[in-house]
């Protein structure tokens, strides 16, 4: 696949119309940050056939075969406060799980704070990094690496991990996948933009499972247990723990009932 792969039949307004397009690179996220302090406009990309040192979120690394995927970075400027802007991660979410179930008829499940999964297994994880000086936006980097055609995972990953291929039982067209998501993605940012989240926002909340049912936020080995209530107004999971809420804003999520 090319650059002229990915644009062509594109018709968003703004994001995609640039793409930076490597055959290899360490991590979209890291070149996306390069480009972004030299002023590249909002809406480039960053799109890569294979990462050498993907990177997901806590540190972890993000493994995907080559040409096989999707993994690139959309950068952004919003004018948002940083209370707000966390909520883009899940606005990414919520129009990844419209464009892949436009695309396949598949399920698609989101869980907090960034992972799309299918029939109950992860397909999809969103890194969000972002800039800011005097509490104003310099720019948000939102990494999608999507496993698409890939069909087979590393042992510890097989039962927990799937693409889309493995789940529908036959292959995708990327190229026609990604105009898709950045497409829809840049009718729920503008939405973001003017300040009215509600539309992506109820998108995520209903694809979301874990609301009123117990669960485990595990904080680099801090573990909290309470039931999910709701969101926070800044994209935090509100917890309900011995009669009291408590907010938290990162953290690995297992349900438990």
């Amino acid at each position: 696949m090319t650059d002229k792969d990915l644009t062509k039949g594109l018709h968003s307004k703004s994001l995609g119309h640039k793409i930076y397009f490597f055959e290899s690179l360490d991590s979209t996220n890291s070149c996306a940050k390069t480009l972004a302090t030299c002023d590249i406009p909002e809406g480039a990309v960053v799109y890569t056939e294979f990462q050498t040192a993907g990177r997901g979120r806590l540190g972890r690394t993000w493994t995907a075969a080559p040409g096989e995927n999707l993994l690139f970075t959309v950068i952004l400027r919003p004018e948002l406060d940083p209370e707000r802007a966390n909520l883009l991660t899940l606005v990414a979410a919520a129009s990844v799980a419209e464009a892949v179930e436009a695309a396949t008829n598949l399920p698609v499940e989101v869980k907090w704070p960034n992972d799309l999964l299918t029939n109950g297994k992860k397909f999809c994880g969103i890194l969000s990094e972002a800039s800011f000086k005097k509490d104003k936006c310099e720019y948000i980097l939102l990494g999608l690496g999507i496993n698409v055609n890939q069909t087979s995972f590393q042992q510890n990953l097989d039962q927990r991990a799937t693409s889309l291929k493995r789940e529908l039982g036959r292959k995708l067209d990327r190229a026609k996948l990604f105009q898709e998501i950045i497409m829809r993605l840049e009718k729920n940012y503008q939405k973001a933009k003017e300040g009215t989240m509600d539309r992506p926002m109820n998108e995520w909340k209903k694809r979301c499972r874990m609301f009123n049912r117990e669960i485990k936020v595990d904080q680099h080995g801090k573990v909290i247990e309470g039931v999910a209530l709701r969101l926070s107004p800044d994209g935090g999971l509100v917890l309900g723990l011995e009669g009291k809420e408590i907010t938290v804003l990162a953290g690995d999520v297992t349900v438990l009932t």
